[in-house]
């Protein structure tokens, strides 16, 4: 299995940016329908009542999205990129969990747990010199090493933010709150947060390798 290694995009990488976004965007938007539509998609699928209410249904709906994300991926881009990966697996295992047991934490704390892996896998790398943010924005950004360790150090902090925000969330509010903050919450969250790091990124890109000459 190849996931994305170095910091340098590849061709698939720089043909199909919005493959790549709506990828990533589709599970997400599969759930929110889900357990807005439950009851619709019973009537329609009545075997789907077997998995149980509409958080269910669209639990398992967001597995199979993610599952057929994750294969579209490895099939056109040619590999699997590093963070829908690892969310893809944590879904997987907690999405089951929650349906066999009929107990909604489990996905509710999909977030938390992967939102923390990150934060603190970030963090952690830079005890180690690794400035891993690189792996994932590598079709993104080319920026020097100390671009990459700065921002490194702001995305693992915004990943503990989510991870803290969204214990707060669905411990706090319904459900149809909590599935709406996921989707409709947390993506213009993170966009704000990646719109306010462009001075940072602007003042650290290089030019690609093989540019420099010209």
């Amino acid at each position: 299995m190849t996931t994305e290694s170095d910091t340098t995009p590849s061709a698939a990488d720089k043909q199909n940016p919005m493959l790549k976004l709506a990828l990533e965007l589709g599970p997400l938007m599969i759930f929110f329908f889900a357990n807005l539509r439950g009851p619709w998609l019973v009537e329609k699928f009545p075997a789907l009542s077997a998995l149980g209410g509409p958080l269910f249904v669209a639990t398992a709906l967001f597995m199979a999205a993610t599952i057929i994300s994750l294969v579209i991926s490895k099939i056109v881009l040619k590999h699997l990129p590093i963070m829908p990966f690892v969310s893809g697996v944590v879904v997987l295992v907690f999405g089951s969990l929650s349906i066999y047991l009929q107990d909604e934490t489990f996905i509710k704390m999909k977030p938390t747990i992967i939102n923390a892996l990150f934060g603190f896998t970030l963090l952690g790398g830079l005890l180690f010199g690794k400035s891993l943010l690189g792996y994932v924005f590598n079709a993104a950004f080319q920026l020097d090493a100390e671009g990459w360790r700065k921002l490194t150090v702001r995305w693992g902090v915004f990943f503990l933010f989510l991870a803290v925000l969204n214990e707060v969330v669905w411990r706090n509010f319904t459900d149809d709150t909590w599935v709406a903050f996921k989707v409709w919450g947390t993506m213009p969250i993170t966009i704000l947060f990646t719109l306010s790091q462009m001075p940072l990124i602007m003042k650290h890109t290089v030019a690609p390798a093989g540019e420099t000459e010209k």
